[in-house]
């Protein structure tokens, strides 16, 4: 196994916005085209130089009909709705459980302090899924939900969410005495707002049921019962340097059955019938280099950045900043997404990663990022892994 890789990539994103009636009637569209540079030996499939695209990434038509009906001289209405159609980011909640471009519908709700939010969706079929050890071509998950927003207080606006999830994939392979298939539903509750001036969190619960498969049984799934907690503080200190701290706690369950992978049917659930293994759609940060999925995880981070020469004509948009993780396993035996992590111990590690944001000019933006990941007692290998990251963004 190599023990470094170099990988060049070359992004061309092309964009484009047409508003109507005063923003009434609104679409966006962003493709990308990639080319990808490995040096030589270091592809994982032996394809060193490689084109991928192009590629819709976002595709959406807006109605609002509060702007619709100002944009023709309409007295507004105590009510006002707003539907959104096509391929975009979706998101529930703080994120946990869902956080992902979905092909979709969405119909959105205000009424006096409520807002609600009715969705109807899909995944985007060249993604991939959390189950590796399916043959699936195309990763194909429906999903029908509903959010309840609560807008009445300042400085507080809690939610709650029910999100069903329906595993549509089919196997280009067929395996004998296997069965697939992972359909869920998340219960969501949480708020996000400010305690003081300065002082922002956020706060979620989930849980998780439905239905999936056992790694070797076939003849009756597993009842899935699963929950995940999320919170966060970050404090924004006045003053031109524009300085912010946050500390943030990360808890999803496990299932010691789960030897091998905590996401995968085959080398999954065993011994009985009952899955605790949280898997949901959601993105979080969780460090550059392990960047492990949340199950079966308890996750601490501390982070801050600041703008250190705000005076300076040519660094007055640089950005420097840390965040420090620290990763424990909920259930010692059971497994985390890094399959190297196998050993039945609790403690995975910990990480430093570190960044620079640089604006150098209106349409020119510098990046450089960097983390190391030190392995803990759950790796039997205890080396140190490194990521570094250097990337320009030119806007025209």
């Amino acid at each position: 196994m190599e023990s470094s890789r170099t990988l060049r990539r070359h992004d061309l994103r092309l964009w484009g916005r047409y508003s109507l009636d005063r923003g009434a009637h609104s679409f966006y569209v962003r493709a990308r085209l990639s080319l990808l540079d490995f040096n030589a030996g270091d592809s994982f499939d032996a394809n060193e130089d490689d084109i991928d695209g192009p590629n819709l990434e976002r595709g959406v038509y807006r109605f609002d009909l509060g702007k619709w009906r100002r944009a023709f001289g309409e007295d507004p209405l105590r009510f006002n709705l707003a539907v959104s159609a096509g391929r975009d980011l979706v998101e529930f909640g703080t994120g946990v459980t869902l956080a992902a471009p979905l092909d979709h519908v969405s119909l959105t709700a205000t009424y006096k302090d409520f807002k609600v939010t009715a969705l109807a969706g899909k995944t985007v079929g060249s993604g991939q899924d959390f189950d590796l050890s399916r043959t699936a071509r195309r990763l194909r998950r429906s999903f029908l939900g509903g959010q309840l927003e609560y807008t009445g207080m300042e400085k507080h606006r809690p939610f709650v969410y029910v999100l069903w999830q329906r595993d549509r994939n089919r196997e280009h392979r067929f395996q004998p005495f296997r069965r697939f298939g992972y359909d869920s539903f998340y219960l969501g509750l949480g708020s996000t707002g400010e305690w003081v001036e300065g002082l922002h969190y956020e706060s979620e619960f989930v849980y998780e049921g439905g239905h999936s498969h056992n790694s070797r049984a076939i003849l009756r799934r597993n009842n899935i019962q699963a929950w995940a907690v999320r919170t966060e503080l970050e404090y924004l200190y006045p003053g031109k340097h524009k300085a912010r701290t946050s500390l943030e706690y990360l808890f999803a369950s496990g299932d010691a059955d789960r030897r091998n992978s905590p996401t995968d049917t085959i080398g999954g659930n065993r011994g009985d019938f009952h899955d605790n293994s949280f898997i949901a759609f959601g993105y979080l940060d969780t460090g550059l280099v392990l960047a492990p999925r949340y199950s079966n995880l308890h996750m601490w981070r501390a982070g801050a950045s600041f703008y250190p020469l705000p005076d300076d004509d040519r660094f007055s948009r640089l950005e420097a900043g840390s965040d420090w993780y620290l990763f424990y396993k909920h259930h010692e035996a059971g497994a985390i997404s890094d399959r190297t992590g196998s050993v039945g111990a609790g403690y995975v590690g910990w990480e430093m990663d570190y960044h620079l944001n640089w604006k150098v000019t209106s349409d020119l933006a510098w990046t450089t990022r960097m983390g190391v990941f030190f392995p803990g007692q759950a790796f039997a290998d205890r080396t140190t892994r490194t990521f570094l990251l250097v990337g320009m963004t030119w806007s025209f």
